[in-house]
């Protein structure tokens, strides 16, 4: 038997290196490659924002977080790689 031991491997979260959005979609380009989209109105306050308050969209704390400085929202990255929304889905 072949045994591997992940006690010395260092998990490293990817932040985000860019942000956009697209119609009321929100866009981040991480470190790691990836391009992860999900509807503002998955988030309470972000569903009640005009498509410009949505296009002011910031990168804090290194890439950890988005900010909307007119609408005081905060939302972390790995938050949103981790599928944690405040609203579900609806088609």
């Amino acid at each position: 038997m072949t045994f591997t031991s992940a006690v010395n491997e260092k998990i490293i979260e990817p932040t985000a290196i860019r942000v956009w959005t697209e119609k009321r979609t929100i866009f981040i380009e991480l470190t790691d490659g990836r391009l992860i989209g999900f509807p503002a109105d998955r988030f309470k306050l972000l569903s009640k924002a005009t498509d410009d308050q949505l296009k002011k969209v910031t990168l804090r704390l290194d890439g950890f977080a988005l900010r909307w400085e007119e609408l005081d929202e905060d939302i972390t990255v790995p938050g949103i790689v981790a599928g944690n929304f405040q609203l579900p889905y609806l088609v």
